[in-house]
């Protein structure tokens, strides 16, 4: 095989070994993923800890909001979308994606013990509304063509795809949970300080006029002392004055490359489909494995 076409040799041989690592990977993508959300026990948000968490509750409106989505406008408070132009040539045919997007407006999900802002970005996101259909408009809320130019057109077929987060859906999440206010913060002293400084100094003229006592137009080491316990003051205010108001919840993406999900279906039902795609994955990789391992056999004998 390798004599008579050692180019489609070692395509094969490329192919049975991208599965066999893309398999792999995979595999222990979603394993990993399934078990992150199989041992993260639910919390609460007035109780969750700081740190990597998991929710449930209900999504809510925020207030001012208007979202809609931009291939149905219906109202909402996530979308994606995408849009697909179906393309022949000859033998070939396919679907190309010429227009895709997603929505980065907050979500708030409520849960009877408090609200928790949600920042999509990052996430996947795995909706319970999705809606598919085909026209002949490249955008679907567009006019139709009339005359020779509907025509022309009319052959043309494009696929739409739209998902949507509505109010009062179920919503699981699960990643970096942060609260700030209500006096759940705690002070970083040198670092609080040293902002104040930092922005004092980009003002050095002002902070001339406060504390250059002698007039000379420099801070001797005694002005600077004044300066830091000034500095030291002013941050502890901000961090009281932080800590009076009330308490605001954020869950962001995390690091550490921990799975952060946003879905309308519970942790069972992503956990048993994680499996699945993870056996699936398995399955890819041992096929690579074999493939490569016989490939190689031919190429040695």
């Amino acid at each position: 095989m390798m004599q008579s076409d050692p180019i489609g040799f070692f395509l094969t041989l490329a192919f049975a070994l991208g599965a066999f690592l893309g398999g792999g990977w995979w595999c222990l993508r979603r394993w990993s993923q399934a078990r992150h959300l199989l041992d993260t026990p639910t919390s609460k948000i007035r109780s969750a800890a700081q740190g990597y968490v998991e929710l449930y509750g209900m999504i809510e409106e925020l207030p001012g909001s208007s979202l809609r989505g931009p291939l149905t406008n219906t109202p909402c408070v996530w979308w994606r979308f995408r849009i697909e132009e179906y393309r022949s040539s000859g033998k070939k045919r396919s679907w190309r994606v010429i227009e895709s997007g997603s929505s980065d407006a907050l979500l708030r999900l409520s849960d009877g013990t408090g609200d928790c802002l949600i920042d999509p970005r990052g996430a996947e996101v795995r909706p319970a509304i999705r809606e598919v259909w085909q026209g002949t408009l490249r955008h679907p809320l567009g006019m139709e063509k009339t005359g020779l130019l509907s025509f022309l057109t009319s052959s043309t077929r494009y696929r739409y795809t739209e998902e949507r987060f509505h109010v009062g859906q179920p919503l699981y999440a699960i990643g970096d949970f942060r609260t700030s206010g209500g006096g759940h913060q705690g002070l970083d002293l040198p670092s609080a300080q040293g902002q104040v400084i930092r922005e004092w100094k980009s003002d050095y003229a002002g902070l001339l006029r406060r504390f250059d006592s002698d007039g000379n137009g420099e801070l001797d080491d005694r002005e600077w002392n004044r300066v830091r316990l000034a500095a030291q003051l002013e941050a502890e205010h901000r961090h009281r004055r932080s800590s009076a108001e009330p308490a605001q919840h954020k869950m962001s993406k995390p690091g550490e490359s921990r799975p952060f999900i946003l879905s309308n279906a519970g942790e069972d039902e992503l956990a048993r489909g994680f499996y699945w795609q993870a056996a699936g994955a398995a399955l890819l990789c041992l096929v690579g494995a074999l493939g490569t391992a016989w490939l190689l056999g031919i190429r040695h004998f």
